[in-house]
């Protein structure tokens, strides 16, 4: 059996985005919050306004996690999904030489609880995007180490 592409979103990646919205609903709602802090009237003493530099801080961060969730849902709705290959937002089982164990494929917003999550951007992540499920890939998580993980498999 070949694997086939699929631009129908899997139920992986339809639970990874749904993660994703409301992450995103959360932290917009936490924007709003900070950006009415930043709204008020600078008055009082010099620690009301440490308050409003404080809440102005926090807004750019809130501002980055947000420009950076909504390149994580489009990386997931763009991803053409292949049957029996590791892809972006799938939950893989894999066998790292103690057993199988699950993790979810995709950035640090897409955590589930109960589950680990490998980033595509570490050593592991890197070896098993693209990768046939059956298949055992090699990574270097540091400098002089190399371990080996096999893809048992993927949803």
């Amino acid at each position: 059996m070949t694997p086939s592409a699929s631009t129908a979103p899997t139920a992986s990646s339809s639970a990874a985005l749904a993660v994703l919205h409301e992450r995103l609903t959360a932290l917009q709602a936490e924007r709003d919050q900070a950006q009415a802090e930043t709204r008020a009237e600078a008055v009082g003493d010099i620690v009301d306004r440490a308050t409003n530099v404080e809440a102005s801080i926090r807004l750019s961060l809130l501002d980055e996690r947000i420009a950076a969730l909504e390149l994580d849902i489009a990386e997931v709705e763009a991803a053409e999904h292949v049957d029996g290959v590791v892809s972006l937002g799938d939950t893989v089982v894999l066998d790292l030489g103690d057993g199988p164990e699950s993790f979810v494929v995709g950035s640090v917003e897409q955590a589930v609880a109960g589950i680990e999550t490998v980033t595509p951007s570490s050593p592991l992540g890197q070896a098993i995007l693209g990768t046939a499920v059956g298949s055992t890939v090699s990574y270097a998580p540091r400098k002089g180490l190399s371990l080996s993980a096999t893809i048992v498999s993927t949803s």
